[in-house]
């Protein structure tokens, strides 16, 4: 850890990351409002812009609804606390997260959740099913890494990061939903679609047996995906003069945050 480091105060912090924090503040208000929630557990780790290699996470302890801009958590590739924290982070809970930071690159923003959906089609032997409008979209985007237990030890990275390669979409067996992407609001488009294909699939299959998608129109539709077309910016909407200036989703749920509490951004 840079000891040299001290955290800016709200009154001197850099620009760009005082930005980084309020969205990412919002994303936690974001997964809190949509119950991708698992009490005070789980993290969206972000990296700071900057030669350091430094990166945020909500603070140990808090609900995902209690989550500010200012209260997020400085720290290293090790999960150390950089500066100064009123709250401690929980370094177990980091180890996925930096393997990917450090391993992948353009591994800027990782998210991890244990929804009921995505769990349950992790804990299913046929993974996610390629039978629906959204899974459609993942063809050649989704990785999966099997269940080593608990997630404390460092030496399984090598193993994860090489499991997922170049794929932001990963099902981590037994155990959960992963993406990553170079920004919080690339990643949180992974991670929706991957959810909710999941979800499609938990209602789907209780009826019996689903229709499988071919694969050709399945790379088909992932070509045609506003989630990975780089026209829309792949998450947030760009202009384009046959499409005019789009608000893509994570705009809106950052409107819809802010009616419902706007307190994330101090």
């Amino acid at each position: 850890m840079n000891t040299t480091f001290t955290a800016p105060s709200a009154a001197n912090i850099d620009p760009a990351e005082r930005a980084l924090r309020v969205e990412l503040a919002a994303c936690y208000r974001i997964f809190a409002m949509l119950d991708w929630t698992e009490l005070i557990y789980n993290h969206i780790t972000v990296r700071i812009p900057g030669p350091e290699r430094h990166f945020l996470i909500n603070p140990f302890g808090l609900h995902y609804s209690e989550v500010t801009a200012s209260n997020l958590v400085r720290i290293d590739l090790q999960g150390r606390v950089v500066g100064h924290s009123d709250w401690p982070v929980n370094p177990a809970g980091f180890t996925v997260h930096a393997a990917i930071h450090a391993g992948i690159e353009g591994a800027h923003c990782v998210m991890h959740t244990h929804t009921t959906a995505g769990m349950a089609v992790a804990c299913s032997r046929a993974g996610l099913s390629m039978s629906n409008f959204y899974s459609a979209q993942l063809n050649g985007k989704l990785a999966y890494h099997d269940f080593e237990g608990i997630t404390l030890h460092a030496d399984e990275g090598p193993r994860l990061v090489g499991h997922i390669g170049d794929k932001p979409a990963v099902i981590l067996r037994n155990h959960g939903l992963l993406a990553w992407g170079d920004t919080i609001h690339r990643s949180f488009a992974i991670l929706w679609l991957l959810n909710r294909a999941c979800e499609i699939q938990l209602a789907s299959t209780s009826m019996g047996p689903v229709i499988e998608i071919p694969e050709d129109v399945q790379r088909k539709c992932t070509a045609d995906s506003l989630q990975f077309d780089a026209r829309f910016g792949a998450g947030r909407d760009m202009f384009d003069a046959r499409f005019g200036a789009g608000r893509d989703m994570f705009d809106a749920l950052m409107r819809l945050v802010d009616r419902i509490d706007p307190s994330y951004r101090h």
